[in-house]
């Protein structure tokens, strides 16, 4: 079944390893037929800080707008991005803040403490890269960047279920490595995993 996929690459660097990996993503699902926008959000333009929180919110600049119709658009959402200091990089965290607003990904109950999941009936993917072993981001850190995005923003928002493909020791491996993790993504993308 052909789905309508958005890939959004968090690395702040548009020639990155990560933009890679977004980049085959995408090219192998569109080659399987799958509808694909891909985004850079290096090449957007906005504000990344949400100066008063959730007490008045700023207004979006076209490109955030755009986002918004774009995840709206999708029944896939890819995020791909690297672990920094056992997180996301600060450009995807501001959009994320500045994008996932009350009234658009998610609602407060007035009464109770729960909230109602504005993004429900999509599926998605984390796809990153970290230098430290993967067993270091699980055992010494408890994988931070994976459970903050998966459950903190994107099930927490109703796209369930979030996959998770995670690169790691990328300043060790060889070039023959990264051949492969590109080829992974790329057949990921293929059959819209």
């Amino acid at each position: 079944m052909k789905k309508k996929i958005l890939v959004i690459n968090g690395h702040p660097n548009a020639e990155s390893l990560c933009a890679s990996l977004a980049a085959n993503y995408a090219k192998g699902a569109e080659q399987a037929g799958h509808e694909i926008k891909l985004v850079h959000l290096s090449q957007l333009s906005f504000d990344p800080i949400l100066h008063k929180g959730y007490l008045k919110i700023q207004d979006l600049e076209p490109d955030l707008v755009q986002a918004q119709k774009d995840i709206l658009w999708a029944e896939h959402l890819v995020f791909v991005y690297p672990i920094w200091w056992s997180s996301t990089p600060a450009l995807l965290k501001g959009f994320l803040d500045r994008v996932f607003l009350p009234g658009f990904a998610f609602k407060y109950h007035k009464t109770d403490p729960f909230w109602d999941k504005l993004l429900t009936g999509r599926t998605g993917r984390i796809i990153l890269t970290t230098d430290a072993p993967w067993l270091w981001n699980l055992v010494m850190n408890w994988d931070p960047a994976i459970r903050t995005m998966k459950k903190g923003v994107l099930e927490f928002c109703g796209i369930k279920p979030v996959s998770v493909t995670q690169f790691d020791s990328i300043k060790n491996r060889k070039p023959e490595d990264i051949k492969k993790y590109l080829q992974k993504v790329f057949e990921l993308g293929q059959k819209a995993l």
